[in-house]
């Protein structure tokens, strides 16, 4: 039996990362006030549909959709600020607070094609703002992303950012581009050719090199856009040059999910061992998917991070200590193995890191073992022990050895405490 390709076994040496990974990111967030929500990975399919756009990708080729004996359509979430926002509505957070800061972690599911860094089954961090059109709403979102991935020791990146206007912007852009396209239908490569009848915008980050020549002459959808998103994008970028975050104006960023307006934005990074940039961190304003859902006017903005993605671009950054084991309990015999348990409950209870070999092997094996685990003391208990009521213990760094009674424990704990520090 193997595991469904495009899934992906977390195992010992990787788990110190991500926790790490979530650790940092629950410091960095709820430090600014954004607090955890947590929600079911499975919602009704309605919800992408409505939020997400019948013409994307996600919808249309990449969501792991089924009928539940019930016969309702369920779908395993593709991506988690829509079912952010559905927990929002239905639980209307919005009524005690109209500012609400949210983070969340947890898996996502895309029928892609895998890849390093891109998996089927996916983990996401999102921190997401809602109430406010202020573009200082934007910037504390970018802020907070760029500091955690500076914080995992993520360099050379690079924050590329747009405006797309609203839906009545785009709406008059896309027939723009539409009508320039058409005067090269002959020459546009097979996905864009589709996406020319279905979603034109997603024509732009095509990554046909020939497409992307004849897109350079083509209408800049900055052109189309009103007064008021023109001037938030102003702000956005005002703002961003005051604290000092680098950015580039990026024309052609227009994100793949259709319930975006006003600013896009994408961190890349490109790494030292690679010649091509990969986007790990993607977000924007979305203020109107909350009326969408429920009939409330909550503007919002936020982002998600792709854990996996982050996760191989850190893990060579970042240096753990060995952990060590402060005891490794070594025992033999029957009375001898009952007293390592007493020992091992009574070790924790004082806080010690301990280990119970459990192997019953003889002694040399299992002083082996402490050595691997770089055990700081082994406490020896077998048949002799258990005679004269004492306990043998070895410092495993010099291997002198010494002995305490039993009834002494208590005390010894206190000299003990010297040594493992």
């Amino acid at each position: 039996m193997r595991k469904i390709r495009g899934t992906h076994d977390i195992l010992l040496e990787e788990i110190k990362y991500w926790e790490l990974i979530v650790e940092k990111a629950k410091h960095l967030f709820e430090r600014a006030k954004y607090s955890e929500v947590r929600t079911p990975i499975i919602e009704d399919t309605s919800l992408f549909t409505k939020t997400i756009g019948l013409d994307t990708d996600i919808i249309s080729k990449e969501m792991y959709s089924f009928r539940d004996q019930n016969k309702r359509d369920i779908t395993l979430r593709p991506e988690g600020t829509a079912g952010i926002v559905r927990s929002l509505v239905e639980n209307k957070m919005y009524t005690s607070n109209m500012m609400n800061r949210i983070w969340y972690y947890g898996p996502m599911f895309r029928y892609e094609r895998p890849q390093n860094g891109r998996q089927r089954q996916f983990h996401q961090i999102g921190v997401e703002c809602f109430g406010t059109t202020s573009p200082r709403a934007d910037v504390e979102i970018i802020y907070l992303v760029i500091k955690l991935l500076e914080q995992l020791r993520c360099n050379n990146l690079t924050l590329e950012i747009n405006s797309i206007g609203t839906f009545i912007n785009r709406a008059k852009y896309q027939e723009e581009l539409k009508n320039y396209l058409f005067s090269y239908i002959s020459e546009l490569d097979d996905d864009s050719l589709k996406r020319l009848y279905t979603n034109p915008l997603r024509i732009l980050d095509s990554k046909n090199t020939h497409t992307q020549k004849i897109l350079s002459a083509a209408p800049k959808l900055y052109n189309f856009l009103d007064l008021y998103s023109k001037r938030h994008f102003e702000f956005v970028c005002q703002y961003l040059k005051y604290l000092n975050i680098s950015y580039i104006i990026n024309n052609k960023l227009v994100r793949g999910l259709d319930y975006y307006n006003n600013t896009a934005f994408e961190v890349k990074i490109n790494p030292s061992d690679s010649r091509s940039t990969q986007t790990i961190c993607g977000g924007g304003r979305y203020d109107n998917m909350i009326y969408q859902l429920g009939k409330v006017k909550v503007p919002a903005v936020g982002c998600a991070i792709g854990i996996e993605r982050l996760y191989s671009l850190s893990k060579n950054r970042i240096k753990f200590f060995t952990s060590k084991t402060d005891i490794y309990i070594a025992a033999q015999g029957k009375l001898a193995t009952q007293y390592s348990l007493f020992l091992m409950k009574f070790l924790r209870s004082r806080q010690f890191i301990v280990v119970v070999d459990f192997s019953n092997k003889i002694f040399k094996k299992q002083l082996k073992k402490a050595n691997q685990l770089s055990a700081v003391v082994c406490f020896i208990i077998g048949d002799k022990e258990m005679l004269h009521k004492i306990i043998t213990v070895k410092l495993l760094s010099d291997g002198t050895q010494e002995v305490f009674k039993q009834n002494q424990l208590h005390y010894y704990i206190q000299y003990l405490q010297n040594k493992v520090s």
